[in-house]
């Protein structure tokens, strides 16, 4: 009995181990260094925590991955969640919604250069390489510098985003809205609801879960946010994110500040995590 009690942990130890060594010490280790200066020689106590919310730099990355994390959740769940009720009385859905899909198959390092140069700018009287600038010249107005112009660049960073993952979000939210049973819908159809009461009274309840899901996803990439704005603007021109600010700390080398924000990031990620894993298994116990 003691014998087969412990078996599972026997196999469970070697991942075990692997996440302890990869994950938890790490998280350990970085919790310590967020307590000590620059050079993680003496121990500065809370210091580093006080600059994270006080320094206007600081302030700023905080303010732009709130304006992330407002513009970008909603835009790509408005969105994909738009194309899934939409496309699913299109004739060719299936082409369509691959289409829309495949800005995914793009990584985030190649859909940030890629985006760089469509926003290229150049002053006026040359030529201009960017798309988007291109276009505007030769219909002869005035070139935008659309990466430089605050605060509208970070709304013009943010889209880059929302063309990534809409269409993730499209997929997951179209397979959720396939799942309704269509006589649910005809029948509210029958009763004389609109198209429009149909989806706020009876589609969208029923993809509430999926909606919570998809939402605290998105959420958790933003928070993490890092390539689109290092390829695009390096955190210039009132861009800068968190992790962006972090990655620059670890170069400079200000080893404690960058801890600091690291431990920040993790913080603000776990409440997410734990509530999907409640909302998981408070739905486990639903379907048993």
């Amino acid at each position: 009995m003691h014998t087969r009690r412990h078996t599972p942990w026997l196999y469970l130890a070697p991942a075990l181990i692997i996440l302890g060594f990869f994950l938890v010490y790490p998280s350990i280790e970085t919790l310590y260094l967020s307590f000590l200066d620059r050079d993680s020689q003496e121990f500065v106590g809370i210091e580093n925590y006080i600059y994270a919310f006080t320094d206007e730099s600081m302030v700023m990355a905080f303010r732009n991955n709130a304006i992330w994390m407002i513009c970008f959740t909603f835009l790509s769940l408005s969105i994909g969640l738009t194309l899934a009720v939409l496309l699913d009385r299109v004739r060719y859905e299936q082409v369509v919604k691959t289409i829309i899909f495949l800005p995914m198959a793009v990584s985030m390092v190649g859909a940030g250069v890629i985006w760089k140069f469509i926003y290229s700018y150049r002053p006026p009287g040359t030529a201009q390489i960017g798309l988007l600038n291109a276009i505007l010249d030769y219909s002869g107005c005035e070139p935008v510098g659309w990466l430089i112009q605050t605060p509208y660049n970070n709304l013009f960073i943010i889209f880059v985003g929302v063309w990534i993952w809409t269409g993730f979000c499209m997929v997951v939210f179209s397979a959720d809205y396939k799942s309704i049973p269509k006589q649910l819908l005809e029948s509210a159809r029958l009763d004389g609801a609109s198209e429009w009461q149909t989806f706020w009274k009876i589609v969208l309840p029923l993809m509430k879960p999926t909606l919570a899901v998809v939402a605290t996803t998105m959420i958790v990439f933003v928070l993490k946010i890092f390539d689109f704005v290092y390829l695009m603007t390096n955190g210039n021109f009132d861009t800068e994110v968190i992790a962006n600010r972090m990655y620059k700390m670890f170069q400079y080398p200000d080893f404690g500040k960058a801890g600091t924000l690291a431990v920040i990031l993790l913080l603000l990620v776990i409440p997410l995590m734990l509530i999907n894993i409640r909302r998981f298994r408070r739905e486990g116990k639903v379907n048993k």
